[in-house]
């Protein structure tokens, strides 16, 4: 057992050793990119469990539950379904039947209130894309301009060699510069991905909360009466 926790802990090192040399070819922008890549791979953890905390996969059933007592009239029956949840759906479902059960408050205002919560819910919900977006963005660029220092580095060997010049050195200079660019786009990609996959996952929860706040104010009116989905004006 010791023994093979020895090995995996020099392989480990190893590794790391490794990688250490293969950023330091890239030069400065490697770096930087090793940087943007730590931020990157942590920003995406931190957005799904900040979207599982949002309940954005969750089945919703609660909420179904809080709107049927609703559309029968069972108020209080609703709230107490609605207790204690964290999730979007049922924060802004609670924020909607306050606003549509407030005497003081007219229809318009009650959805133009529920509204106002629903962009601030939707907020949070988009919180972290635009680092996700400037990952995507910057990884790439950052890796082009090693590329490019690392080749006017490599040329200016050739010049200074001038005669004398070795075809294999100056590939290997080439070949070093390049890796900046295959980084770059190694940390573009993953980025891409999420932040493609985010802001579906975003737009369906959209959807969500605007179906169920439009359900409290249907149950709460008549139907003659019913406006364009509050959450959709939220959004304009």
């Amino acid at each position: 057992m010791d023994q093979l926790l020895t090995t995996y802990a020099f392989d480990a090192s190893q590794g790391l050793e490794t990688l250490r040399d293969f950023i330091v070819m890239g030069g400065p922008a490697m770096w930087a990119i090793a940087v943007v890549s730590v931020l990157m791979t942590t920003l995406i953890l931190w957005k799904v469990w900040q979207l599982m905390w949002f309940g954005a996969w969750s089945g919703g059933r609660r909420s179904a539950r809080a709107l049927a007592f609703w559309a029968q009239g069972q108020q209080d029956e609703a709230r107490i379904c609605l207790a204690g949840r964290r999730s979007l759906r049922a924060r802004l479902l609670r924020a909607a039947m306050d606003s549509a059960a407030d005497p003081g408050l007219s229809e318009a205002d009650a959805k133009t209130e529920t509204a106002r919560q629903a962009r601030a819910l939707l907020a949070q919900a988009r919180s972290g894309l635009r680092g996700l977006e400037l990952a995507a963005t910057i990884g790439p660029l950052l890796g082009l301009l090693g590329t490019v220092t690392g080749m006017i580095a490599a040329f200016q060997a050739l010049q200074e060699a001038g005669a004398r010049a070795d075809p294999s050195a100056l590939a290997g200079g080439i070949w070093e510069a390049l890796l900046t660019t295959a980084a770059g786009m190694a940390v573009a990609i993953p980025a891409q991905i999420a932040l493609t996959w985010f802001e579906s996952v975003v737009d369906r929860l959209r959807h969500d909360m605007e179906d169920t706040a439009t359900r409290v104010f249907i149950g709460a009116a008549p139907a003659a009466t019913q406006a364009k989905p509050v959450v959709a004006a939220a959004a304009e």
